[in-house]
């Protein structure tokens, strides 16, 4: 157990809830054929969350760094997406140091809840009310990514948007379940306020993980 731990800790070894082959259904690369690394554990908490079972880190099975990128290179995408659950709960530098090895680009979904770590061609940083993002994370997102569940998440959208770099594509996405509430204020705030783009989840539409 005590091994299991400290490889856990040295990030050669993660909790993977799950791992599969598929087409990213959301933000900037959106359409893309992608191999999703879902590791376990979270202490955001967020209460619309569709993956709730993720949460409980321990219950899923420690899996070597090895075996995952062993197990990424047997599909054609060469596209790696770590998420979660929270995945900056772990280091994860090995994890992303032998994806590129193996030829993937490294996509991290995020919601920066804890110290950055890991080695990325692309970071989408989805900051929650839940639980404040740790500072790393703002100097490194690609993408700011923010859920509108409630009309006041457009003020915390903002927030986020004036700490992160100008680089950074800024994307409001409906929650699924308040899409048909908020869809079209977001259309409207978009248009209006145009360094802002929508994603949808259209891997929802098209019936895929």
């Amino acid at each position: 157990m005590q091994a299991f731990q400290e490889a856990v800790q040295a990030g050669t070894a993660l909790p993977l809830m799950e791992a599969f082959y598929t087409i990213q259904g959301e933000g900037t690369h959106s359409g893309v054929p992608a191999y999703f690394i879902r590791l376990g554990g979270c202490d955001v908490g967020c209460v619309w969350c569709d993956v709730k079972e993720s949460w409980e880190g321990a219950k899923w099975p420690v899996v070597s760094v090895d075996e995952i990128v062993s197990e990424a290179s047997k599909y054609p995408g060469r596209v790696a997406v770590i998420t979660g659950g929270e995945p900056l709960m772990y280091e994860l530098g090995p994890l992303t140091v032998a994806l590129k090895a193996a030829g993937f680009k490294t996509h991290i979904e995020t919601s920066g809840a804890h110290p950055f770590s890991g080695d990325f061609d692309w970071v989408c940083f989805s900051p929650k009310k839940f639980k404040a993002p740790h500072p790393s994370i703002y100097e490194q997102a690609d993408e700011l990514k923010v859920v509108i569940y409630h009309s006041s998440d457009f003020q915390f959208a903002e927030k986020y948007a004036a700490l992160v770099s100008k680089k950074c594509q800024k994307l409001l996405q409906p929650e699924w379940s308040k899409q048909n509430i908020h869809l079209k204020s977001i259309i409207e705030y978009v248009k209006s306020n145009p360094v802002w783009n929508i994603s949808l989840q259209t891997h929802k539409f098209m019936d895929i993980p």
